[in-house]
């Protein structure tokens, strides 16, 4: 049978298609599904074998593609998150996949490390889960130091960037500090800290890297690869890195160095430049003023700021005749910054000033407080006694003497007293806070007295007035006995001058302390009370020239040397506070809180007191006066009861005022301890 040509042409074409479909199935490609948003994908690409991967971004503009080692990686403390847990924009690995293709980085956005955490943190303290992730807590913590840190501020070139990034100093994909319960000395928080000054160096801070490199403790740290010399963190902490020329970070970094050099910091604490800092003022020489900031050399390298062929300039830095600082004279090259008085071979007249200071505190107050409390113990004894009777008990008077007072100070004396003595408490309220610079109360008394600078000022002032009332009182004393030198008896009864029967009363005094003779009869002046006269002439001497060879450095410090500065600064603050404890411990006892005088004496303000008090306290000097008939001339009548209350007021204004400053005084030499 013949087929039709029209009918051959479709046959021929089936055929054909039939034979072809096998292999048309076998070369037709099959569509691949997406691959996983794992790690293993991730690092296909990312994990540097490759080399540099660039990449062009949606400008055009070729940039430099995260490679990430995984071993480091692996061992950081993100090694078992997903990359896509901090990449949350990364969703769809085929389009990222053309993107690479087609050699245009996808742009993604920042990843933030800070929010990031702290929505952790939050969530865990919502959980309940704190306590099982310190770790994140510390983390959290660091992040709230770093937003108010210089780092965090606005960057001058760029202001939509910080001045540094948590991804500049930590590589977030290998991030692997050792956290704080790991052993200072293990290996792992050696190579961390061994790290930190390159990394901080390399990245941003070239300069200050170079001079570390070549400091003492940059060779400690990089030459020698010991992980307990200072490092970057150690002095501008790690998080919390405040701007260098602000106060905050002047007052902060001395404690910084201390907490490696422990005895310099307690020594600077001790001179001037430190008790300003310890008060929270920021102007006094700090040490990286002297010894320098990264570029720290030891003191014996001739190179170094402190070594004694440069120290005179160091100084002049400060003290430079500008301002109200003298240009530093040569004495400052000798002066012992961290002198202390532990130590007679290195500082053998620190320590011989301080041991001269400390027997005389020991010899006062070991003798007068125990005269004291005998004292009171045996008067008060005599007081239960006689409860419901006058304080004062002595035999009746004559009538002529009944309501009668005697002249005991006369207004002068009386002006020089009070002048003296509000002086000196002056003195103590401005003088205290730096003596006791890390009392509690001290940065807030130095505050409200203005700064040191108008402390300062008040307490030359003060010292001016009453160094005046004591030399006004040496040359009247000098007048008085040149007009009456033919009458003058130096050992009389109204000198001042110790004799052999102010040492018989104090022997009788101690009998009678034990029950064992009766109370001493006193001529005009008790052996206390001369001791109270005396006590100052050795105290203005030293308290006065030590204060004004500190008053004076630049004066006294172009012929005297160094060490004197630190000697007197210990014979200044050793006398001030014997004056200070003596005055208003055993002097408040002596006139005013033994039980016979108890509340208040007010006769240093009226100027007299009763004759039958007179009679009681000194009664040698009462049958003097009464046998050679001068006891008349000297009697008057009672002060007014205005002017008996207005002394009192004074008085306990004063009692006041002394035994609050003895409080803060206590409350400093304790907090010393």
């Amino acid at each position: 049978m013949q087929i039709q040509p029209a009918l051959l042409r479709p046959l021929l074409s089936w055929a054909l298609a039939l034979c072809l479909l096998p292999h048309a199935q076998a070369v037709t490609p099959t569509a691949k599904a997406p691959a996983a948003l794992d790690n293993a994908s991730c690092l296909v690409c990312h994990d540097g074998a490759k080399g540099k991967l660039q990449q062009k971004d949606a400008h055009g503009k070729s940039q430099e593609v995260h490679s990430i080692a995984p071993e480091a990686f692996a061992r950081g403390v993100h090694g078992k998150m997903e990359c896509v847990a901090c990449h949350t924009d990364i969703t769809d690995n085929a389009q990222t996949g053309k993107a690479h293709q087609k050699n245009t980085a996808q742009p993604l956005k920042k990843v933030d490390c800070a929010g990031c955490h702290q929505d952790l943190w939050e969530q865990a303290k919502k959980d309940g889960k704190t306590a099982d992730k310190p770790r994140l807590g510390v983390v959290a913590d660091n992040i709230a130091l770093y937003k108010k840190s210089f780092h965090a501020k606005p960057n001058a070139d760029d202001e939509t960037q910080p001045n540094a990034s948590c991804d500049n100093c930590h590589d977030t994909h290998s991030f692997n500090a050792p956290p704080a319960s790991v052993a200072k000395d293990s290996p792992e928080r050696a190579a961390w800290r061994l790290s930190i000054s390159q990394r901080c160096g390399e990245s941003c801070h070239t300069d200050q890297l170079e001079a570390y490199a070549e400091s003492v403790h940059g060779k400690e740290s990089i030459e020698k690869k010991n992980a307990k010399a200072a490092t970057c963190s150690d002095c501008h902490s790690a998080h919390a890195v405040s701007n260098t020329s602000g106060d905050p970070f002047k007052l902060a970094i001395s404690n910084q160095c201390g907490s490696c050099h422990e005895a310099n910091l307690a020594s600077y604490k001790a001179t001037y430049h430190g008790q300003i800092s310890t008060l929270g003022y920021a102007y006094t020489a700090k040490c990286y003023n002297c010894h320098g900031s990264h570029d720290i050399l030891r003191v014996d390298d001739p190179q170094s700021k402190v070594h004694v062929d440069n120290r005179l300039k160091t100084c002049k830095t400060c003290h430079s005749g500008k301002k109200d600082l003298a240009e530093a004279p040569a004495g400052f090259v000798s002066f012992q910054p961290h002198g202390h008085h532990g130590d007679f071979k290195k500082y053998p007249q620190i320590w011989i000033a301080f041991q001269i200071m400390v027997q005389l505190l020991v010899g006062t107050f070991g003798f007068f407080w125990l005269h004291t409390l005998l004292w009171f113990f045996r008067e008060y004894k005599e007081r239960k006694l006689r409860m419901r009777q006058p304080h004062i008990r002595v035999l009746p008077l004559a009538a002529n003497l009944a309501g009668k007072h005697i002249q005991r100070f006369s207004p002068i004396w009386r002006l020089a007293h009070i002048t003296f003595a509000l002086s000196l408490m002056i003195l103590t309220l401005t003088g205290m806070p730096l003596f006791y610079p890390s009392a509690p109360w001290a940065s807030h008394l130095m505050g409200a007295l203005g700064g040191p600078h108008i402390a300062g000022a008040i307490h030359r002032v003060n010292a001016v007035v009453f160094a005046a009332v004591f030399f006004w009182h040496l040359a009247y004393i000098a007048y008085r006995v040149a007009i009456g030198w033919k009458d003058f008896k130096f050992f009389g009864p109204n000198s001042l001058i110790p004799n052999l029967k102010d040492g018989k009363d104090m022997l009788g005094m101690f009998k009678w302390f034990f029950g064992k003779g009766p109370r001493p009869q006193f001529e005009r002046w008790t052996y206390w009370e001369k001791f109270d006269y005396w006590a100052p002439f050795w105290g203005v001497t030293i308290i006065g020239v030590s204060g004004l060879v500190m008053w004076l450095p630049n004066v006294f410090g172009a012929f005297l040397p160094g060490w004197v500065f630190n000697v007197a600064a210990i014979f200044h603050g050793e006398e001030a506070f014997l004056a200070v404890v003596f005055l208003f411990t055993v002097h408040f006892f002596n006139n005013h809180f033994r039980p016979d005088k108890f509340p208040l004496e007010v006769v240093m303000f009226t100027g007299t007191f009763s004759v039958e008090e007179f009679k009681h306290e000194h009664p040698l000097e009462y049958q003097r006066l009464v046998d050679s008939g001068e006891l008349q001339g000297r009697l008057v009548d009672a002060p007014s009861p205005a002017k008996m209350k207005a002394a009192r007021v004074l008085g306990f204004t004063l009692i006041t005022f002394g035994l609050a400053l003895l409080t803060l005084v206590g409350i400093g030499f304790f907090t010393s301890l």
